[in-house]
């Protein structure tokens, strides 16, 4: 992942432009983790020199004033979520304090006038409610108030999200989370498709949320999400965890990333259950991975089960969040 990584502009795979801004936002969050978890500090020059060069206003989207504030709120979600783990890396509130400064942006953009609520994802038009910006919202905000001593904004805020989607209808009959809502009067679930990031980023928030409240029927909850997945077809082909689109070529320019979210964040609810129910389905993954999709310079391919096919910023980032939820918890 770090032989992507450019030091001039501090994103990874720069010339990706279809994805490198919000992926570079995901990589970072990775990285981030994996220097909590290992102890290492070897890449932090890295990581400050992206917050250093990135936090400046957007040239596509002058209006959001720089800190990551995006013209998406999801994409605003995922460099949010890397100030928290910057946080907890450095102790440094600076980072922290970016962390709420975009959770106040995204915030702007919950919607009082349609679907009785949630964040709207199309910032410049105002449209879409999508699971994945509501998802982030929902772990951000249940993040910083386990971050804040003696916090009730950010509570309030997590409770509002949860309250709302979870009565939205994006989690349908099969308990498996669609793309968003239909974009008219009716507000219901658009039965697009239950990317593996959409299973994944709700555990994540729902785990923080347990821990916030000391409520475990949200643990119970996102084992309900997490056994829709991991049983599903669609989503694990053979004990594989894979994506709805079948390659790495279809799935480009974002899709290849969104399995290593998945299970970044399902080892997270994993390490939240006594019986730990998924360790052997992750450990089993990597384990095919470093077997089947990995070439002769440890870069990793889209399909875990293989072959190797192309280096991308999303397949190597997949590739180590699928590491570290296997090696590192």
């Amino acid at each position: 992942m770090m032989a992507l990584y450019d030091n001039t502009t501090g994103l990874w795979d720069p010339n990706n432009t279809g994805s490198s801004w919000w992926q570079s936002g995901v990589a970072l969050w990775t990285l981030c983790e994996y220097m909590i978890k290992s102890g290492s500090h070897d890449y932090l020059p890295q990581a400050l020199n992206t917050v250093k060069i990135q936090r400046a206003p957007l040239s596509w989207w002058p209006e959001g004033g720089g800190d990551f504030r995006a013209d998406s709120t999801d994409d605003t979600g995922w460099w949010a979520l890397a100030m928290t783990s910057l946080y907890e890396l450095t102790g440094d509130e600076e980072y922290l304090n970016i962390a709420k400064e975009d959770e106040a942006y995204m915030f702007k953009y919950w919607n009082t006038t349609t679907c009785d609520g949630g964040l709207i994802w199309n910032i410049p038009s105002r449209t879409y409610h999508n699971a994945i910006s509501n998802e982030l919202y929902l772990e951000l905000t249940a993040k910083l108030h386990n971050l804040i001593p003696d916090d009730t904004v950010y509570l309030y805020h997590t409770l509002l999200e949860w309250e709302w989607f979870n009565k939205s209808g994006m989690i349908n009959s099969q308990n498996l989370v669609n793309d968003g809502l239909t974009d008219d009067a009716a507000c219901v679930n658009n039965g697009m498709t239950t990317w593996t990031y959409n299973q994944g980023v709700i555990l994540g928030g729902l785990v923080e949320l347990s821990n916030a409240t000391g409520d475990t029927s949200f643990l119970d909850e996102a084992r309900r999400i997490a056994d829709a997945a991991v049983s599903s077809t669609i989503l694990v082909e053979n004990g594989t965890i894979t994506e709805p689109c079948n390659s790495e070529e279809e799935c480009e320019p974002n899709g290849t990333a969104f399995k290593g979210i998945f299970v970044r964040e399902l080892a997270k609810l994993d390490a939240a259950l006594d019986d730990h129910p998924y360790q052997e389905l992750i450990l089993n993954n990597a384990e095919a991975a470093y077997a089947n999709a990995r070439n002769g310079s440890d870069f990793y391919g889209f399909l875990w089960q293989g072959p190797f096919d192309e280096v991308t910023i999303g397949t190597q980032e997949a590739a180590v969040d699928l590491l570290i939820a296997a090696f590192l918890h």
